[in-house]
């Protein structure tokens, strides 16, 4: 073995914190830029609300959870996890369109995600989650709650059931809802 002076193993080290720092520079700035130019944003970007009134809001009150579909079209279902149970249990969303899932708790932090998408987000008391996704096809889809929240954790549990275009019909009121039965 050839013995290296200290100048060498200092200029060595200071190459490799050079280049760790210019990685992290680099994964840094690729963050904003996605951030800024692309409009990409962490899940719990939905905003806050008052997890003690939260079904006294307007868009958390009962009648306007589950799936909706605005005068411009825009498909958004509503969501509150609260133990030990998903309100509504299962939502209705079309396949191949654009989604907003908005998610709210009332009493401990939640996380959900639905299985087979990209759907994956933690559902916190006081703050809005929101995850915008395109389903791709139809079929039943479960959504369990997997952040331990009590001992009915394992019981909660909800669905999505993704209809094809042609199937999803929202009612005069622009709400869709899952058949019962």
């Amino acid at each position: 073995m050839v013995a290296q002076s200290e100048q060498d193993v200092v200029a060595s080290e200071l190459r490799w914190g050079v280049f760790v720092a210019l990685v992290v520079a680099i994964i840094f700035a690729a963050i904003v830029w996605a951030a800024v130019a692309m409009g990409r944003n962490p899940p719990s970007d939905g905003g806050v609300i008052d997890p003690k009134t939260l079904h006294l809001s307007r868009e958390f009150t009962e009648a306007n959870l589950g799936t909706s579909v605005g005068q411009d079209g825009a498909v958004v279902a509503r969501v509150v996890a609260a133990q030990f149970q998903f309100i509504p249990a299962c939502i209705v969303v079309p396949a191949g369109r654009p989604v907003t899932l908005r998610f709210s708790s009332p009493d401990v932090i939640h996380g959900l995600l639905i299985v087979g998408t990209n759907v994956n987000t933690m559902v916190v008391p006081g703050y809005i989650s929101q995850v915008r996704t395109v389903f791709s096809r139809p079929g039943v889809l479960l959504m369990p709650c997997h952040e331990f929240c009590g001992l009915g954790h394992s019981q909660m549990i909800a669905t999505v059931r993704v209809v094809a275009p042609a199937d999803f019909k929202p009612g005069p009121d622009g709400r869709v809802a899952c058949a019962h039965g």
